[in-house]
């Protein structure tokens, strides 16, 4: 008997503004026993630098999420024709303990990974993308990374501590959680402490984009020219909301101006279609920066696009 498909409660059968707060509206399950995808929530801040507010993300971005429906007329993806998704809630992190918090996210990620499912994270600051790298390593083996940011996120340490949102990939990277000629950062920008903020990581390997290289130019060639180059290798796709430019997602804790465009995100995700993606973020949604709600649904379209795009999915 084949089990019916998961299917986000329509706006036409109950008004978007009531019924559950899950990402569109989904069912939510404690069960992961045939699910393909499971959505769910990190409410954390501790591990950001600047403003925080992203405690507050998943709640916003599924609240937002409602507005969003099945099916994509632009790519004709129908991610709920052959994909059981569902939402599994929050993960319950230490809010007084960064280091706690990592731990308990990690173990957590490798309890879901010993079912068949596929893993989308709402944040949360970026701190939570290297737990999640170390759980998705130990199932995988070192992953392909695409990670679109205004910000690199390889500093050393900040205030002594090594593991922030600012240090998470310089820590994968050391803990060879990634496929260092695999990893493509897209959108860098801003100012600095110096010319290797950047540089440093192209020494191990990382492939760079920054903004201003891309301000006039379609991502949807970019994001081929990485497909082809990931091949069949695993793949985490890592989207900071703050890689668009504040006047698309001010609701953010580090902006920095000449961002990209949420039409250049959604060409970007769009042309990632193909790729064996194993798991996917969406991170630093601050919704007290934004009262209109707008970065929070743009975070929420961000992740639909990326479920558009994951194995499996059924075109019409």
């Amino acid at each position: 008997m084949v089990t019916p498909k998961n299917q986000p409660i329509s706006g036409n059968d109950l008004a978007r503004f009531s019924g559950p707060n899950t990402f569109m509206r989904l069912p939510s399950v404690n069960d992961l026993k045939g699910l393909d995808v499971c959505v769910l929530g990190v409410p954390m801040d501790i591990g950001t630098s600047w403003r925080s507010g992203t405690r507050f993300g998943p709640k916003q971005v599924r609240a937002e999420s409602a507005m969003i429906r099945p099916y994509n007329v632009q790519t004709g993806a129908a991610p709920f024709d052959s994909l059981q998704v569902a939402d599994i809630g929050d993960l319950a992190i230490n809010t007084f303990s960064l280091s706690d918090s990592l731990r308990i996210i990690a173990e957590s990620y490798e309890a879901i990974l010993k079912y068949d499912v596929m893993p989308m994270a709402i944040g949360g600051d970026h701190s939570i993308t290297l737990p999640i790298l170390r759980a998705i390593a130990k199932r995988h083996g070192p992953v392909a990374l695409v990670h679109v940011d205004a910000h690199a996120d390889v500093n050393d340490e900040m205030f002594g501590e090594r593991e922030t949102h600012g240090t998470v990939f310089r820590r994968a990277h050391e803990e060879g959680l990634i496929i260092p000629q695999k990893v493509y950062q897209v959108g860098l920008r801003g100012t600095g402490y110096a010319a290797t903020d950047f540089t440093e990581a192209q020494g191990w390997g990382f492939q760079q984009w920054q903004a201003s290289e891309l301000w006039h130019r379609p991502l949807d060639t970019l994001g081929a020219e990485i497909r082809r180059d990931i091949g069949d290798a695993p793949v985490y796709v890592t989207y900071d909301i703050d890689s668009l430019d504040p006047a698309y997602a001010p609701g953010t804790g580090t902006p920095e101006i000449g961002g990209l465009t949420t039409p250049q995100a959604m060409q970007l995700i769009r042309a990632l279609k193909g790729l064996n993606i194993v798991g996917c973020d969406l991170v630093e949604v601050s919704p007290p920066y934004d009262t209109s709600g707008n970065t929070a649904l743009t975070g929420a379209n961000i992740l639909f696009e990326l479920l558009c795009v994951l194995p499996g999915v059924a075109y019409r």
